[in-house]
């Protein structure tokens, strides 16, 4: 119907119509798949939800004289140092240190141990303060052994995200059969089957839209953290050969994303750093994916409803890599605060903010309508057809 040089032609003319995930599948409901693919031009979704496979790369620029850092500490939590003299990467989940290197785990009652690298990357973003300590490698280069100061986003060089695992294809949901209540990545699963936690906000999640990735590739240009990223490669743990249903989305962890995009141009407010009790801090984050309307099939895929997408329901309570499921259940099911499991009536809760989700979506609609935002042809597609995972790991899906 169109190609995405007229697309970006009408987003630079300001005359793109663009509508939401949630918006377009209102609209295909009334009016049918054909007439809003000759509506519609671009189509945005959006998801605001842990991911603590993230990081940021930070070069701090050389000190007088050179210092060739080999340990390092922003605010207590240790970065890694392993790259050339100044450069620097905080992982998301990374705890607190104390300065004699004793884990901030074994100090759980002192609040600023609940401090890690998501924190860390959000200050940083906010333009606040940072305290570095670093220790160095001395040669006749690099003569000094140690270094302490301040720093902030504007005294350092280069800051980016470069996060290896983003934007989950999909996910598990998470329940306690056991007698104790734990402490788990999805938060506390209370015991009996007390609860379930669920992390995708389903239907307006950007790669349950595109579920063979046949818009999303290397080089996509997207909303990250309320700035402008990119597609990477694909992520850790991509596992595209999941089971997937007749509308070829996946019924549990498949596909997922390494993404990049400069941390001096985002917005603390999509980039929250976060605790979880007795598990370990982590990364709030905001992504957005636009995909453009290029013919019929793009509509129609995005038209999926909640009702249609399915996650396992997960035993946390089994302490194995492969853990038992009470079977599937679909997202409608979820978001009703509800489920039946084994005849028990459990309550549920999203480990994604709804909310903030539909926001990221609305703010890139947003953009490609005022013109500041266009969209890019991969230069190369994101493999549907491999995976460096053990298949028994998926089995119980």
């Amino acid at each position: 119907m169109r190609t995405l040089a007229e697309i970006n032609e009408k987003i630079g003319q300001q005359k793109a119509v663009v509508l939401t995930a949630s918006e377009i599948k209102a609209r295909v409901a009334e009016v049918g798949v054909t007439q809003v693919a000759k509506e519609v031009d671009v189509i945005t979704t959006g998801t605001f939800e842990p991911m603590e496979s993230s990081g940021a790369i930070i070069n701090l620029g050389h000190t007088d004289p050179p210092i060739k850092i080999r340990r390092c500490w922003l605010d207590g939590v240790p970065a890694y140092s392993g790259f050339g003299a100044v450069d620097l990467y905080i992982g998301a989940s990374c705890t607190v240190e104390t300065k004699d290197g004793e884990e901030a785990r074994v100090r759980k009652t002192t609040p600023k141990f609940k401090r890690g690298g998501g924190h860390v990357i959000e200050d940083l973003i906010a333009g606040k303060p940072i305290q570095l300590r670093a220790e160095g490698q001395v040669t006749d280069c690099y003569p000094r052994a140690s270094f302490e100061t301040t720093i902030s986003r504007e005294t350092i060089n280069q800051f980016y995200l470069f996060n290896p695992r983003n934007l989950y294809q999909n996910f598990i949901v998470g329940v306690n059969g056991g007698e104790r209540q734990l402490f788990t990545y999805l938060g506390p699963l209370q015991p009996r089957l007390g609860n379930a936690v669920f992390s995708n906000p389903g239907a307006i999640s950007p790669l349950l839209n595109d579920p063979k990735l046949q818009l999303v590739g290397i080089g996509t240009r997207i909303f990250l953290g309320g700035g402008v990223g990119y597609v990477t490669w694909e992520g850790t743990q991509h596992f595209p050969l999941q089971k997937r249903l007749p509308n070829d989305t996946p019924i549990g962890p498949a596909a997922t994303l390494a993404l990049i995009g400069d941390a001096k141009s985002m917005d603390a407010r999509w980039v929250r750093g976060c605790y979880f009790k007795n598990y370990g801090p982590s990364l709030m984050l905001g992504v957005g994916v636009p995909y453009p309307v290029l013919n019929e099939e793009v509509v129609a895929r995005c038209a999926i409803q909640d009702k249609e997408l399915v996650a396992p329901i997960v035993d946390f309570s089994i302490p194995r890599r492969v853990r038992p499921t009470f079977g599937l259940v679909s997202y409608a099911q979820l978001k009703s605060g509800r489920i039946t499991i084994e005849g028990k009536n459990v309550r549920t809760a999203p480990l994604a903010s709804m909310y903030l989700s539909l926001q990221v979506a609305i703010e890139l609609k947003q953009w490609i309508e005022e013109g500041k935002f266009t969209l890019t042809e991969p230069v190369a597609s994101i493999s549907m057809e491999r995976s460096f995972l053990p298949q028994d790991r998926w089995t119980e899906f």
